[in-house]
C-alpha cells in the first residue's frame, strides 16, 4: 500500500502506471499465497512476510529515481525506503517470536508507511489518481493499529494481512486506471 513514482504535473510517464499495475498484481498474488499459509509461521509464510516490505523498498527506489529525473522532491520516499527496510529486519526478528510479534511489527510498519503514503499522495494530488493513494495511506494507518491490537487477542492470525495487502493492491489498480484517464485527457 505504499510507494508511487513521481512525475511533473504536465506528464505522467508510463513507468508510473506500470508500477501501479505491477503493485496490484504482486499484492493480489501475495495475498492469496499468504492466506493459504497464514495458519502458522512456516517455510512459506515467513519469506512472504519479508518479501512484501522488500518489494515496497524496490518500488520506492524506482520512485526516487523517477522523482529525481522529473525534478520533484523525493524526501518522503527516502523515509519510506528506511521504514520498509527496517520492517524487513523487524519482521525477520519478530518471526522468531511468534504471530503476535509479527502482527506488532507489521502493524508498526503499516502505521508509519501509511502516514508516508498519505503525505506523498497529498503532495502529488495534482497528478490525478492520488485520492486512492491518500485513502490507502489512511486505511493503512488504521489497519496497522488494528494489527497491533489483534496481537494481544486470544487467536492472533496472519490472515488479515492478506486482506490488507489485497485492498492496498486494489488502490494501486484504481490509481493506475485513473492515471490512464488523466493521461488521455492531457493528450
Amino acid at each position: 500500500m505504499d510507494t508511487l513514482v513521481a512525475t511533473t504535473s504536465g506528464s505522467i510517464p508510463v513507468t508510473l502506471r506500470r508500477l501501479y499495475f505491477l503493485r496490484f498484481a504482486f499484492a493480489a498474488v501475495w495475498a492469496v499465497l499468504l492466506f493459504t499459509a497464514a495458519d502458522s509461521l512456516g517455510p512459506l509464510s515467513v519469506p512472504l512476510l519479508l518479501i512484501y516490505p522488500l518489494v515496497d523498498v524496490v518500488a520506492a527506489v524506482v520512485d526516487v529515481r523517477s522523482a529525481k529525473a522529473n525534478g520533484t522532491t523525493a524526501a518522503p520516499l527516502y523515509a519510506n525506503i528506511a521504514i520498509s527496510s527496517l520492517a524487513v529486519i523487524g519482521l525477520a526478528v519478530a518471526a522468531t517470536s511468534g504471530v503476535p510479534a509479527v502482527l506488532r511489527a507489521w502493524g508498526a510498519w503499516a502505521v508509519t508507511a501509511g502516514l508516508v503514503q498519505l503525505i506523498v499522495g497529498a503532495i502529488r494530488r495534482k497528478l490525478g489518481g492520488q485520492w486512492a493513494m491518500i485513502i490507502s495511506g489512511a486505511i493503512s494507518t488504521i489497519a496497522g493499529t488494528s494489527f497491533i491490537a489483534q496481537a494481544g487477542g486470544d487467536d492472533p492470525s496472519l490472515k488479515n494481512l492478506a486482506g490488507y495487502a489485497f485492498l492496498g493492491g486494489v488502490f494501486f489498480l484504481v490509481s493506475a486506471f485513473r492515471l490512464n484517464s488523466v493521461a488521455r485527457h492531457q493528450e
